[in-house]
Parts: C-alpha cells; structure tokens; sequence
C-alpha cells in the first residue's frame, strides 16, 4: 500500500483519538463539578463521555490526571487571555506597569467568569493529594511573571498579586455572577491605585 492510502487512516484514528480524549475532559469536568473530585468514579466518567475504561486510560493514568489536565488546560486558556490583553495594552501604548497589570488581571478575571464553574472546581479544595502543591507553584509562576512586569518592586509585587488572589476567589466562587464582575472592577480600580513607596 502506498502512503497516500494509509494517511486517511492514521488522520481519522488520530480524529477519533482526539475525539475520545475531549470527551473523557468534558464527561471528567461535569461530574467533578456536580459530584466533587472525591465523589466521582472513573465507570461515571467513561459511561458519560461514551468510552470505555480501557480507552480512559490509554488517554490518562486516572482520575486525578484527569482533574491536572483540565487545570493544566484552564490556565493555558487563561494564559492566553492574560498575554493578549497585555499585548493589546502595550500595542496601544501602554507603557506603565500597572494599567498593563489590570488589563491582564481583568482578562483573568474574565476568564474565571467565563468558565465559573471549572475555576471554582479548582478552588474548592476537593482536589487530588498534591494539588495544593501544584496551586502554589502555579502562583509563584504568577508573582515572577508580576515582579518582571513591574521591575522587581517586591513588595508592590506581593501587594498586588495577593490583592488579585482575593478577588480570584471571591469573583469565582460568588453565587452572583453579576456581582462578582461588578466586585471585580470595584476591586481593580482599588488595586491600580496601589503605587510603590
């Protein structure tokens, strides 16, 4: 056989693959949110996306791989939205640190609003051994990329970034999505008067 014949298949293999493993994250994602980490079993997650157990763990090692690559997939999302609006800041001229700081704060922002209920799950604290310890590198990430953007102010930095950690928490975990957004302007204006002394 030539590999022009054999290409069709190994696309619509890898299409049915990636098809599989979306559906596993989306099944995985409802029942964590409805259910708790700790409450949901794996036959719930398969039976939901469709799939077999076999096929869950050929995409993952489990439960818990499951519940790290829906995190790891949020804060790409997440990244992403907080890099363009930096990008569009400074593109329009901004040059000072902390309106480039809100513009990203508030597309994070926006993007826990955006997906509430996937942002909470990761708040809630029901959540695999260990993850604590992922939360904590992901928000020393965070204070590095925050301390570049303002120079190194250390303290400014730790100001701001736990300011934002707060309304994080509060906006995502608000039963009000109305308020919450309102709460989070509230809160930015707040913080973008913060200035080094």
């Amino acid at each position: 056989m030539s590999s022009d014949t054999e290409r069709p298949v190994t696309v619509r293999t890898s299409e049915r693959g990636a098809a599989t493993r979306g559906a596993l994250l989306e099944a995985a994602k409802e029942i964590f949110v409805t259910s708790g980490f700790a409450e949901a079993g794996v036959t719930e997650v398969v039976a939901r996306a469709g799939a077999s157990v076999g096929s869950l763990y050929h995409h993952f090692s489990g439960k818990a791989d499951l519940y790290l690559t829906l995190f790891e997939e949020f804060q790409k999302r997440q990244t992403q939205r907080t890099r363009q609006a930096v990008q569009t800041a400074r593109a329009a001229g901004e040059t000072d640190p902390m309106p480039v700081f809100l513009s990203a704060a508030r597309a994070y922002l926006e993007g826990c609003l955006a997906e509430r209920d996937l942002a909470a799950l990761f708040l809630r604290g029901d959540a695999p051994p260990g993850f604590e310890v992922i939360m904590r590198d992901r928000l020393r990430q965070w204070a590095r990329r925050t301390a570049a953007l303002f120079e190194h102010e250390d303290a400014l930095v730790v100001v701001v970034t736990g300011a934002l950690a707060a309304v994080v928490q509060e906006v995502t975990l608000s039963e009000d999505p109305e308020a919450a957004r309102k709460m989070a302007e509230d809160a930015l204006l707040i913080i973008g008067q913060i200035r080094h002394p």
